[in-house]
C-alpha cells in the first residue's frame, strides 16, 4: 500500500487532495495546525489504520523533523509528499505591508516546504523512488499589484522545484510545481483575515478553480508512468488570463 504525506491537509487543496488519495485506497499522512479538523478527516477517511496525522506549525524545524522521524511504521515508507501548506497575507503596496505578515509568508512558503523537503528525501533516497509535488502558484510567474512577497516566496517554490530536480538527476525522484490561478478556498479568507466581504469579491461573478480541480490534477500526476516528469504545470480558470505589462504615465 502506497503513502502520501500531505502538508496544510485541514483545508483546500490539501484537504481535497487528502479525499482523492483516499478514495484510491492510499494511506494518509495529513499534517496541520488544527487537531480539530485533523481528527475529522481521520475518522471519515477511514481511521487511525489508514491516516496518520501530525499536528504541528510547519514553520517550526524541530517538529517538522520529530514529527517525520517518530513515523509509525506502516507510514514511515512515504512514496509521495506534498509540500501543499502556505498563504498570503495581506494586499498592501510594499511601503504600507505588515512586515510580520511577510515574515509569515516566508516562514510558512518558503522554510516549511525546505524542512519537509529536507527531511522526506533521504527516504527516498534509500528506495531510488518517490514524488514531491510543491504547489506553487501562478504568483511565482506573473506579478501584480500588492503582491510583493507572496509573488516572491512562490518565485523561490518554482527554482527551489527545479534545482532539486536537477539533484535528484538519477534517483528514480520525481519533483513538480503545480502553479494554480484564482481558486476558491480558503486562502481569501486568511489573505484578508476573515474579511468575508474582501474574500468573496476575488471570486465574484467569475467561474474560479476548486480544490478538487487541483487534486485531481495532482492525482494524474501521480499516475503518469515513472520515466514521465512533468516539471511545471501552470493550471488557470477559462475566465483568467495573463494581462498587458503596465506602463506609467504621467496626468496632462
Amino acid at each position: 500500500m502506497k503513502t502520501i504525506l500531505i502538508t496544510g491537509a485541514t483545508s483546500g487543496f490539501g484537504e481535497a487532495i487528502a479525499r482523492v488519495f483516499a478514495k484510491n485506497g492510499w494511506q494518509l499522512i495529513l499534517t496541520g495546525r488544527r487537531q480539530q479538523r485533523l481528527d475529522k478527516l481521520q475518522t471519515e477517511l477511514g481511521g487511525s489504520e489508514k491516516v496518520h496525522t501530525c499536528c504541528f506549525d510547519i514553520t517550526d524545524r524541530n517538529a517538522v523533523k520529530s514529527a517525520i522521524d517518530t513515523l509509525p511504521a506502516q507510514f514511515a515508507d512515504i512514496d509521495v509528499l506534498i509540500n501543499n501548506a502556505g498563504l498570503a497575507l495581506g494586499l498592501e503596496p510594499a511601503d504600507q505591508t505588515n512586515l510580520d505578515d511577510w515574515e509569515a509568508m516566508v516562514d510558512t512558503n518558503i522554510k516549511g516546504v525546505m524542512y519537509c523537503t529536507r527531511t522526506v528525501l533521504p527516504i527516498m533516497k534509500q528506495k531510488q523512488r518517490g514524488y514531491i509535488i510543491n504547489i506553487g502558484s501562478v504568483a511565482g510567474n506573473w506579478p501584480y499589484p500588492g503582491g510583493n512577497v507572496y509573488c516572491g516566496t512562490k518565485a523561490f517554490v518554482r527554482q527551489f522545484s527545479l534545482a532539486i530536480r536537477a539533484d535528484l538527476l538519477g534517483s528514480g525522484i520525481r519533483v513538480s510545481n503545480i502553479e494554480p490561478g484564482n481558486a476558491e478556498t480558503e486562502f481569501s479568507m486568511i489573505r484578508f483575515k476573515d474579511n468575508q466581504q474582501r474574500a468573496q469579491s476575488v471570486y465574484q461573478n467569475t467561474k474560479a478553480l476548486t480544490a478538487h480541480d487541483i487534486a485531481d490534477s495532482v492525482w494524474w500526476l501521480v499516475n503518469t508512468p515513472e520515466h514521465v516528469n512533468v516539471t511545471t504545470m501552470e493550471i488557470m480558470p477559462t475566465d483568467q488570463a495573463t494581462g498587458p505589462l503596465a506602463i506609467y504615465r504621467e496626468q496632462d
